[in-house]
């Protein structure tokens, strides 16, 4: 079940840069919650989970030549993690 709920991490230039101060950030089911959130990223990863903030995303709208279309919605959540809890999938290598 955690892993229908956490799609994918985020991977860009902020949410790499808060992985120093213990914060990640995931796009998550729609329907998730954040104790659900919570649970699934601590059965996952092994850490202990703090806080949770969930972003609802709306989908913008593109044009392709004439047709007018709109992306999908999306629900993102930034984890914080207890001090000395680090995942893998967001370091760096220097």
């Amino acid at each position: 079940m955690a892993k229908t709920l956490i799609h994918r991490p985020v991977i860009s230039e902020k949410s790499i840069s808060q992985g120093t101060v213990n914060k990640y950030t995931f796009v998550v089911d729609k329907s998730a919650s954040k104790p659900l959130i919570a649970d699934a990223i601590a059965k996952l990863f092994k850490v202990t989970v703090e806080d949770v903030r969930i972003i609802n995303q709306r989908g913008k709208l593109k044009r392709f030549r004439r047709v007018l279309a709109k992306r999908s919605d999306r629900k993102k959540a930034v984890v914080t993690l207890k001090s000395g809890d680090r995942i893998a999938l967001f370091e760096e290598n220097k």
